[in-house]
């Protein structure tokens, strides 16, 4: 299976209580998009910097002082499981961030959308890959 069908078939897939995330990626840590959705925003190299030194325990803490920005939008941290996944809210929208051995699965919902939901896809995918190695 490619990269852009783990994408589309897993994360932009119909949600649990219906909807669809509004976008998602697969990045690697070094900031190489793997895949993503057409409407996935452009990251910037110190946005991936900081969202992989968000899985520390220090970074965590940066993160929920200066914000986890995604192609330049700033979303308030909220709490997710400590060096394993970040999530951020900015008004009806959301964003789940999971680390893997080698890349951050990254799913973006929008108004109508459960934050449980777009949780679920990103935090499922990422755990199948965790479980391949990757």
């Amino acid at each position: 299976m490619s990269w852009q069908e783990y994408v589309d078939d897993h994360l932009m897939c119909e949600l649990p209580n219906g909807g669809n995330l509004k976008s998602a990626a697969i990045v690697g840590l070094d900031g190489g998009v793997w895949a993503q959705s057409p409407e996935f925003p452009t990251l910037s190299n110190d946005e991936v910097d900081k969202l992989v030194a968000g899985f520390t325990d220090a970074g965590s803490a940066t993160l929920a002082q200066g914000g986890l920005y995604l192609g330049g939008t700033k979303y308030l941290v909220i709490p997710g499981d400590p060096g394993a996944v970040v999530r951020g809210k900015k008004g009806q929208d959301g964003v789940t961030i999971k680390k893997t051995t080698s890349a951050l699965v990254i799913g973006i919902y929008g108004e109508g959308v459960q934050p449980a939901d777009g949780n679920i896809v990103v935090e499922n995918l990422a755990d199948y890959l965790i479980g391949q190695g990757i």
